[in-house]
C-alpha cells in the first residue's frame, strides 16, 4: 500500500499536465526509500524500481505495460492496470506476508547510489538519442521557468564536469 503523501505528489503530477512514467517516479521514489530504510530489501535496482511501477499502476496511474520484456512480466502489468481500474479487490494476507518474508531477505545495496546510477545509464544506452532528444523535448513543455531555470544549470554543470573529466583523462 503506497504512502498517502506519495500518491498526493503523483495527483500533483498529473494535475500538472506530467508524463504517467514521472508520475509513477514517485512510486519508484518511495520504494527506493524503504529499502534504503530497511523496510525490505531487493535483488537489484531493477526489482525495486519494478516493485515501485507495480504500485503505480496498482493506484491508478495510466502506465503501459513495457513493450519489451517477456510475457509473465507483460501479463503481470496488465493485472496491476486492471487493479488500479478496480481497486476494491482484497489481498490475501498470507502472500502479502510470504512476499514481505522473501524481501527482508534480501539486501539493501539495491538502493545504493552506484547501482541506481548503473541502471540509469545502461537504460539510457538502451534507447535511442532521438528518443531521448524527444522525452528531453516534452519535459521542457512541462517544466515551468523555473523548472526550465533549474534544469539548464545543471546541464551546464553537467558540461563542465564533463569538459573536466575529459582534459583529465588526455
Amino acid at each position: 500500500m503506497p504512502e498517502k503523501k506519495t500518491v498526493q505528489r503523483a495527483r500533483k503530477d498529473k494535475r500538472q499536465g506530467k508524463s504517467p512514467s514521472t508520475q509513477a517516479g514517485e512510486f519508484v521514489r518511495e520504494e527506493i526509500h524503504h529499502v534504503r530504510e530497511g523496510k525490505h530489501g531487493a535483488r537489484s535496482a531493477r526489482q525495486a524500481i519494478a516493485i515501485g511501477l507495480s504500485k503505480a499502476r496498482r493506484a491508478g496511474v495510466k502506465l503501459p505495460a513495457p513493450k519489451r520484456g517477456s510475457r509473465a512480466l507483460k501479463k503481470q502489468a496488465a493485472r496491476d492496470t486492471a487493479r488500479g481500474k478496480h481497486p476494491r479487490r482484497k489481498v490475501s494476507p498470507t502472500r502479502s506476508a510470504a512476499m514481505r518474508r522473501r524481501l527482508r531477505r534480501e539486501g539493501s545495496s539495491a538502493a545504493a547510489r552506484p547501482a541506481l546510477s548503473r541502471q540509469a545509464r545502461e537504460a539510457a544506452g538502451r534507447r535511442t538519442a532521438a528518443s531521448r532528444k524527444a522525452a528531453a523535448r516534452k519535459a521542457v513543455r512541462t517544466k515551468g521557468p523555473v523548472g526550465r531555470r533549474r534544469a539548464a544549470q545543471k546541464a551546464a554543470r553537467t558540461r563542465t564536469r564533463n569538459r573536466s573529466r575529459s582534459k583529465s583523462t588526455s
